[in-house]
Order: C-alpha cells, then sequence, then structure tokens
C-alpha cells in the first residue's frame, strides 16, 4: 500500500526552533540513523520509524558516511526508503550527513582533509540518491589537518550546491573558533554545531554553546541520553541483552558505573513527579537552554520513536526541580 504522510504532522505534533541566526526552522527532536538503519537491521522497521517521524512533524534527518553498520549502509537505506515512500516530499524535509571519521581503507578515507570531504559527499550522495543535501558537516577536527584546508572545502561544498549549508561537529572551541570566522568572512556561515550534550555529559556549557552563540550559529546535541543510561534501561543494573553488557557499541560496561545508576534513579523519581519518563525529562533538560535548536534521538523501534516524541508536551521546568536537578547531575564523577 503506497505511503501518504498524515495530513496533520504540522498541526501541534512538534515544535519548531530557528537554527542560530539563519531563518531555517528545525524541529526541537530530530531523529538520528547512527544505529538501527544499517544492512544488519530490519529495513522494515526502520522505514515505518522514518515514516512516524515524518507523520509526527520530525522534518531533519541526521546520517554520516559511515553510520550502519556496515559503514555507508545507513544511507544507502535511507534512500531506498525515501525513494520508495517519499517521492514528492524532499523539500519538506532537512537532511544532513557528515564527515572525517573512518570511512575505506587506505590514506584518504578518513580524516578531514579536503581530499576526504570532497570524495566523500560525492559518494553520500550516490548512495542517497540526493541532488543535495541541506547541512554538511565535517564530522571532527582530526588534530592534524589545519582547520582552514577543511574549512574551506566545506565553503567549496556549499557554493558549488552540493549542501545548502555548513555545520561543524565535535570541534574544540579554539578550532570552532578560526571554523566560524573563516565561514563567516566566505559568505557561509556556520549554521549549526552538533557536539554531545545530555545531563551527563555537560562539556559543552564550558565554551561550546557561548561560542556558538556568539556567532549566531544553532546548536544540535547527539547523544542526549547518555547512550541509553538516561533511561529506564539501566535503572536496576546492565541488563544481559543491552550495547553495554555485549560491549557492542561506543557504551561499555565500565561507563555504566553505580554512582550514575544511583542518580539515574533519583532524576526518575523527579521525571515521575513530572509526569515524564527519566528519558523525556532528559531530552526536556537539554533543549531548556535557549541556545540549543533540536536533539537528536536514536530509536529501534516505533514505540521508543513515540516516547521520546511526548518529551514536547512538557518542556518547562519549575525552579525547584532545576535546582535538585541540577545539584544531583552536578555530583556525577568524571
Amino acid at each position: 500500500m503506497e505511503y501518504e504522510p498524515a495530513k496533520d504532522r504540522y498541526f501541534g505534533k512538534m515544535q519548531y526552533k530557528y537554527c542560530g541566526n539563519s531563518g531555517l526552522l528545525l524541529p526541537r527532536i530530530s531523529l538520528g540513523l547512527w544505529h538501527n538503519f544499517g544492512d544488519v537491521d530490519d529495513f522494515g522497521i526502520a522505514t515505518d520509524m522514518v515514516k512516524y517521524a515524518f507523520d509526527n512533524g520530525i522534518t531533519h534527518f541526521d546520517l554520516a558516511n559511515n553510520y550502519g553498520p556496515s559503514p555507508g549502509s545507513a544511507e544507502i537505506n535511507f534512500g531506498k526508503i525515501l525513494k520508495n515512500n517519499f517521492q514528492g516530499y524532499r523539500d519538506e524535509m532537512i537532511i544532513s550527513s557528515k564527515a572525517g571519521h573512518e570511512m575505506w581503507a587506505g590514506p584518504y578515507g578518513d580524516g578531514s582533509s579536503r581530499k576526504n570531504l570532497m570524495a566523500s559527499i560525492d559518494q553520500s550522495l550516490r548512495r542517497t540518491g540526493l541532488e543535495y543535501f541541506d547541512i554538511f558537516y565535517s564530522h571532527r577536527y582530526d588534530g592534524v589537518t589545519p582547520v582552514e584546508e577543511t574549512i574551506q572545502a566545506l565553503i567549496d561544498i556549499v557554493k558549488r550546491g552540493k549542501a545548502l549549508y555548513a555545520g561543524i561537529s565535535k570541534y574544540p572551541p579554539e578550532k570552532a573558533r578560526i571554523a566560524y570566522q573563516m565561514l563567516k568572512d566566505n559568505g557561509v556561515p556556520c549554521l549549526i554545531n552538533q557536539s554531545r550534550y545530555s545531563m551527563f555529559d555537560r562539556e559543552v556549557e564550558n565554551g561550546t554553546l557561548a561560542l556558538a552563540d556568539e556567532f549566531g550559529a544553532g546548536f544540535i546535541a547527539f547523544s542526549p541520553l547518555a547512550q541509553g543510561i538516561l533511561t529506564n534501561k539501566y535503572l536496576h543494573g546492565i541488563p544481559e541483552d543491552s550495547r553495554a553488557a555485549k560491549s557492542t557499541g561506543f557504551l561499555k560496561k565500565d561507563q555504566v558505573t553505580e554512582d550514575k545508576i544511583v542518580i539515574a534513579r533519583q532524576l526518575n523519581e523527579i521525571a515521575q513527579r513530572r509526569g515524564q519518563t527519566l528519558a523525556q525529562m532528559a531530552l526536556a533538560w537539554v533543549l531548556k537552554d535557549e541556545r540549543v535548536t533540536s536533539v537528536i534521538v536514536g530509536a529501534s523501534s516505533v514505540k521508543q520513536l513515540s516516547d521520546n516524541l511526548k518529551t514536547v508536551e512538557n518542556l518547562e521546568f519549575t525552579d525547584d526541580e532545576v535546582n535538585q536537578i541540577s545539584s544531583l547531575i552536578s555530583s556525577i564523577k568524571p
């Protein structure tokens, strides 16, 4: 049966926020395809999640060239989903991708060189079947490539029409400042900065958020649920079937510490009093900062995505809640 998007997808289901000083609105919740959209995953479930997201006002879909596994397969699968279901709806979507982490063998398949970025965006466009990306990021500062080389590649990518906007991800503040200034000076202002941010990882509060705001860039948070620690999954320890137990992902068993579990339980009590799940409150906490445009959520099922979307029903915190939560998360050991 041919998919037809919900006619009421823009009527009260999602909130949107302008990205920095730009005229581009992003949904407060974006869908990330880091996990669960690769060739090892169920394509039917992946398709259902993208459809459900779009039906409920999520217009932003976040990719990278190496997402999968296997690397590249998330872009391939997303391209198939678009072709099979979203013909005629491309202009209602913000689709982003990135390059900078290891993708193919040899000396040119990793890092932030001009060679890597230029080859990567062409490959990503072929995999997705797109003519352009709405946002294309330098996925990281690699510690070797001069920032000027990387940013010139982004400028050229935008000016050649391969992307509408440029973004940076995981840049240390001193390198981000160089990137912001160079993009601004060349008439391609940085649209957005993507970095890790959650109640349990607040490093971006030490300069990254302020710098994005100074240059009029938006900010989008990834891993806002601390890869699942800020959900109900680990409240009673580490489940045997979890990624942490199997060490199959980036979350390792030794990262799910007892002090984090104890604090998560206390945070969960506050969330319950707010009428939210712990995950919903954790997402709302990140979004309460005016400098944050959107959060990227990953999902393994429509139900999980549906639960996350309920976050926008309550984004406000009382002073007492802010004080209680701040006191708890400030005690977390690095």
